[in-house]
């Protein structure tokens, strides 16, 4: 496999771009060599600049789960582009891409449209403070939500921890009003929430950690979430940015029934534009601007082009069929590479949920981030170069989910298998 081209743009990004890319995961840091520069894609499959064809598990981190280049969803941006791509002003896509929302999302009673995840979870936050008149914010380890300043936190070891920023420019001012709880930790949680609920706006949970790869919630946790929640007059946010549309139509939320009180989502709504979305109970968004004091705005919200991306995706994806196909998929790929490291001596453990999913190359059950770190990311490293110069391209990073589309084929699934034989084998 040459990528030589690759290797030459990387040299010029480096001068003009930190780390030579605009997101720090593209970087390759995590597995060595330099990352590759697409040209192109159509359907299950990505091409590099230097005419290599790979089979994509990334999918632009999610949001493709048609595939790339969608045939009505490109027909229709081609309309929309025709006619401007934004006026600042709203527009009839904007009420119809949030009815398809909402059918999908009945928790969701009011939204409004942002243009990142960031966003999403930054405004949701801001809201219910607003709404509970406190301060304080429960998240988890090893969920991300963006690169909020007050969320750019991890925990130290043991219980409820505030916590110190985890990235350089973060004043620990902004992060003293986060608590970090281990993720799956339901006596931590409740004996957190009985101590300081008095001071607590809300709490905001990946309900599907995608952030450390593919972590499930235990039996019950988010129903305690719920349930504690509730008790102390405290708003539950479920960050649906990654899990919207891809654990189940309706997300997490419909897949294990919980019903929370905003939900941020993001990724499929834009059917791979940039868009992003927080909404639920009608009482909580009547607080935002310019209904209420909460103030929240954006020239590019709602933009034409997004909104026409997202209609048409959520119009595929209301087909029942499409989550029986995608789910048939799944299953394949996953007893595909589960059955492959058993017959290469391997000891790995597969999680997923809907049509996102992770390989962690460990032999403890991951349930929070300190068992994820147990996987050997150095066979990671090894598994994620031995699949690309196969023509496998899957997540540049152990803590990262990996995607499948409605693109993705038979033919798709058997290749990786195949090509995942043969690395584990060398492993």
């Amino acid at each position: 496999m040459k990528t030589t081209k690759s290797k030459k743009l990387y040299k010029q990004a480096l001068k003009l771009m930190p780390g030579g890319v605009n997101s720090p995961v593209r970087a390759f840091k995590a597995v060595g060599g330099n990352p590759l520069f697409i040209a192109k894609a159509k359907g299950s499959k990505i091409y590099d600049v230097d005419g290599n064809e790979y089979i994509d598990y990334v999918l632009s981190w999610g949001p493709l789960i048609l595939g790339h280049a969608y045939p009505s969803v490109v027909k229709a941006l081609k309309k929309a582009i025709e006619k401007g791509t934004s006026y600042g002003a709203p527009t009839e896509l904007e009420i119809k891409l949030a009815t398809l929302v909402k059918k999908a999302f009945p928790s969701i009673e009011k939204l409004r449209f942002v243009n990142s995840g960031t966003e999403a979870t930054m405004s949701a936050i801001r809201v219910a403070r607003g709404f509970t008149k406190r301060n304080k914010v429960i998240k988890f380890e090893g969920c991300y939500h963006g690169h909020v300043d007050g969320l750019l936190v991890s925990a130290g070891s043991g219980g409820a921890t505030f916590s110190i920023p985890d990235s350089l420019g973060v004043p620990q001012s902004y992060t003293s009003e986060t608590i970090v709880l281990p993720f799956n930790d339901i006596n931590t949680f409740k004996n957190t929430l009985k101590e300081h609920w008095k001071d607590i706006a809300c709490v905001i949970v990946e309900p599907v950690v995608g952030n450390m790869g593919c972590i499930l919630p235990k039996d019950e946790f988010l129903k305690v979430l719920r349930d504690e929640t509730q008790k102390y007059g405290i708003v539950l946010i479920f960050d649906e940015v990654m899990t919207g549309f891809r654990v189940s139509f309706g997300g997490a939320q419909q897949y294990y029934g919980v019903k929370p009180d905003l939900t941020c989502l993001g990724k499929v709504i834009g059917g791979g534009l940039p868009v992003g979305a927080y909404g639920g109970r009608k009482e909580i968004m009547a607080l935002v601007a310019p209904d209420g004091g909460v103030y929240q705005a954006g020239t590019l919200s709602g933009n034409p082009i997004a909104m026409t991306a997202g209609i048409e995706t959520l119009k595929v994806l209301s087909k029942a069929s499409v989550y029986k196909r995608l789910e048939k998929t799944m299953q394949y790929l996953e007893e595909g590479l589960k059955d492959s490291a058993k017959q290469a001596g391997i000891n790995v453990k597969f999680y997923r949920a809907g049509t996102m999913f992770c390989t962690y190359f460990t032999e403890n059950e991951v349930i929070d981030a300190k068992t994820a770190k147990t996987s050997d990311t150095e066979k990671f490293k090894q598994f994620f170069l031995g699949m690309l110069q196969k023509g496998v391209y899957i997540a540049p990073s152990q803590f990262e989910a990996g995607f499948i589309s409605l693109a993705h084929s038979e033919k798709d699934i058997e290749k990786t298998v195949q090509a995942a034989y043969k690395i584990f084998k060398k492993l």
